[in-house]
């Protein structure tokens, strides 16, 4: 069936991030065994409810001093917290300017209160309008949807929410648990590999064939 919509991850597709620098960043604040607590392919149950927006901002940093017996201060969490968060290339904007030629585009992130106030107005102030209503037909959020990848439920909210038809949509992630649920719940998934740029998906704002 041909694919009408493309549902975007943001971090690792088109958000540089670093998983590792969380753990570098509460490192140097003398929190040395972070990387056991959160990577790209695991994370904590409290770190779930953060990305959920089930625990607030404040929780949130209680969670954290819970986990080590350094003491940390609200800005070392924060700025630890904030470390992941690298940039958006403006060629993945101009990409993405192409892509919403042919298809309808969605954005669907796994995030929190604290990232998202960091990023959410860098990128606007960076491209001058706000990408995340002018570029995308609609955005997602974790913790504002209350559900996050890669629960089925959440992507069934999300092909309900927009009134979708699952077989002609297309979910491009870059974390393998990720696809899974969203191919469970229906939908046609793509693993980006770690490294290769998301604008090699596509030629001229179109998907690739291979990917069909």
């Amino acid at each position: 069936m041909m694919i009408k919509n493309i549902i975007f991850d943001l971090g690792g597709v088109i958000y540089n991030i670093n998983y590792y620098n969380i753990a570098a960043t509460f490192k140097k604040f003398g929190f040395h065994d972070f990387d056991q607590k959160y990577s790209q392919e695991y994370q904590t149950d409290g770190i779930d409810l953060f990305e959920e927006g089930k625990i607030s901002i404040p929780e949130f940093r209680h969670y954290i001093r819970s986990l080590t017996n350094v003491t940390l201060s609200d800005e070392e969490i924060d700025q630890a917290w904030n470390s992941i968060m690298i940039d958006i290339p403006k060629h993945r904007i101009e990409l993405l300017k192409e892509v919403k030629q042919h298809y309808n585009i969605f954005l669907f992130s796994n995030t929190n209160a604290l990232n998202y106030q960091k990023f959410y107005p860098e990128m606007e102030k960076k491209f001058g309008f706000d990408i995340f209503t002018q570029l995308f037909q609609k955005s997602f959020f974790s913790h504002l949807i209350h559900l996050r990848k890669p629960k089925v439920e959440s992507f069934e909210f999300i092909i309900h929410n927009l009134q979708l038809n699952a077989p002609e949509t297309l979910f491009i992630d870059d974390t393998q648990r990720h696809v899974e649920g969203a191919i469970q719940a229906g939908l046609n998934a793509f693993l980006l590999p770690k490294n290769q740029d998301i604008t090699t998906l596509f030629t001229k704002g179109v998907l690739n064939h291979h990917l069909i």
